[in-house]
């Protein structure tokens, strides 16, 4: 297996993390050992618990492109996964709330730089025809982490002690200690030495991760000379990507990845993942451990299912799984809405019930080989190399702040309305489908520097030109009838004009 599979297989254990922390904190703030600890709190505060990583994670990643661009990819994670480990810490250890939330948030800070690193660093390294395959590790560790995390509190909510939550977030802070200390001993991203003017390193990298030179090289001259190139160093320049991002030849892309990012989280994906045992007890899963256990297998069937993903991610378009996913996601949601509202769930008794736990594990398996995968991919790939680390990272940065509200609201809606929630993300899926489908071109196995290059033939464009072509066609033909009178009337005022003058008149006289 060549060193760049591996150097992007141990990178991808910040997608780990945060899988371990999503599966780790709705079960945790279910624990009875949790209230023990902090007392009952209310759905807000519920809610508050769960989305206080979410904001510092997403105002971090705005700037962790440009952290990256200026550090270097690997720095730049082992520098988040340092935050990360203190944060984490500060969770174990937390003696109050107000001990918990800022070290959540701390967490937070470190899971921005990380995360939105990972997949650029892993998308710069990897051959075009592997390229999909190997950045999908990054969501395969991160549903591994998802069940992992639910099954620790699984094994750990019988402890008699306040250990029974801490030790999760323990556990958290070693993975996260480990990612840090061994990320500078990677090869960097080739690419990153090329943007920074460090020439020299590019052989030896090359072979560390045993990459072909001189398909490397053919890459970087049939993609021209990068858009907004200036005549500054490199430290210069860096400063300059988020500028870079909404100039009129790149924000197009951005505007696209930062939407994706969002929508994922409006697909209803982490409420489920959050407020798994919550949601399970709605359905009629009245223990503590049943609800533990159905949010387990809703791990297990998203790590399992995104397992064939990952290797069929280049078999069938981004675009392609895109609508597929929304088809069926929005179904399952609206699904489970309509039987909530139409009072058909009860908790002892009734198929209902059933179905909605089923459709749920459908919706999830859904989401997991479709969208989880796709958008992530998609978003890197789609963007120029000159803004790519800072358009990934306003991404990502959409991807918390979209989260954070649905992690803020998932509870208040469940605990106001039972349906409410479901309709809302089944309305949002319908209409990112909608923009999947106009706005999306294909990037499957395309070169990351040539894929900007074609990004104007999405069939959104394709409609508008046709539509503007037959618009045009109209016009002129209308255009030639009203054209024809006034040459008729040019030619009547002509003769008439021939008429007034002696010469003409007398010729045309008998």
């Amino acid at each position: 297996m060549h060193n760049y599979i591996w150097a992007s297989l141990w990178v991808s254990f910040g997608g780990m993390l945060w899988g371990l922390d999503t599966g780790i904190i709705g079960p945790v703030t279910a624990m009875p050992g949790f209230a023990d600890s902090f007392g009952s709190f209310s759905p807000t505060i519920h809610g508050l618990i769960v989305s206080s990583i979410l904001l510092p994670a997403a105002f971090t990643s705005f700037f962790a492109g440009h952290l990256a661009d200026k550090v270097g990819r690997l720095n730049a994670i082992s520098i988040g996964a340092a935050i990360f480990a203190v944060g984490a810490s500060l969770e174990a250890g937390a003696l109050s709330l107000a001990m918990f939330i800022p070290g959540r948030a701390l967490a937070g800070v470190g899971e921005g730089f990380f995360l939105s690193t990972v997949v650029v660093y892993i998308c710069e390294i990897c051959p075009p025809e592997r390229r999909g395959p190997v950045a999908s590790l990054v969501q395969l560790l991160t549903t591994l982490g998802i069940p992992s995390g639910f099954f620790i509190c699984y094994g750990s909510v019988n402890i008699k002690s306040s250990y029974s939550w801490r030790l999760p977030f323990i556990l958290q802070a070693v993975f996260a200690t480990a990612l840090a200390c061994t990320g500078p001993f990677l090869p960097p991203s080739p690419r990153w030495l090329v943007d920074r003017g460090r020439t020299s390193q590019i052989g030896r990298a090359m072979e560390r991760l045993q990459l072909d030179l001189q398909q490397f090289q053919e890459e970087l001259e049939s993609a021209g000379p990068a858009t907004g190139d200036t005549n500054e160093p490199p430290a210069r320049q860096s400063y300059q990507r988020l500028l870079w991002v909404f100039r009129a030849d790149n924000r197009r892309q951005a505007f696209l990845g930062m939407f994706l990012m969002g929508a994922m989280q409006f697909s209803g994906i982490d409420a489920v993942l959050y407020y798994a045992p919550t949601v399970f007890r709605e359905a009629g899963l009245s223990s503590t451990q049943s609800s533990f256990l159905a949010s387990g297998i809703t791990g297990i069937l998203i790590f399992i299912s995104t397992i064939p993903a990952s290797f069929l991610s280049d078999k069938w378009g981004r675009r392609t799984s895109s609508l597929w996913g929304a088809v069926t996601m929005a179904f399952c949601m609206l699904l489970i809405g309509s039987l909530y509202a139409s009072g058909s769930v009860h908790e002892n008794q009734g198929a209902a019930r059933w179905i909605v736990i089923v459709t749920i594990y459908l919706f999830t398996i859904s989401y997991s080989i479709t969208w989880s995968i796709g958008f992530k991919l998609y978003v890197s790939e789609i963007q120029p190399p000159q803004t790519r680390s800072a358009a990934s990272s306003l991404g990502q940065s959409a991807n918390w702040v979209s989260n954070f509200i649905v992690a803020l609201i998932t509870p208040i809606f469940l605990d106001y309305s039972s349906f409410g929630a479901y309709y809302l993300f089944g309305v949002s899926i319908v209409f990112t489908g909608l923009v999947c489908l106009m706005y999306m071109p294909e990037s499957r196995g395309k070169s990351l520097q040539t894929i900007h290059r074609e990004f104007d033939e999405s069939l959104h464009v394709k409609v508008i030109r046709a539509l503007g072509r037959g618009w045009s066609e109209r016009r002129r033909e209308q255009g030639g009838r009203k054209v024809k009178e006034p040459k008729r009337m040019e030619s009547m005022e002509s003769s008439m004009s021939d008429l007034s003058k002696p010469e003409k008149a007398k010729e045309l006289s008998p």
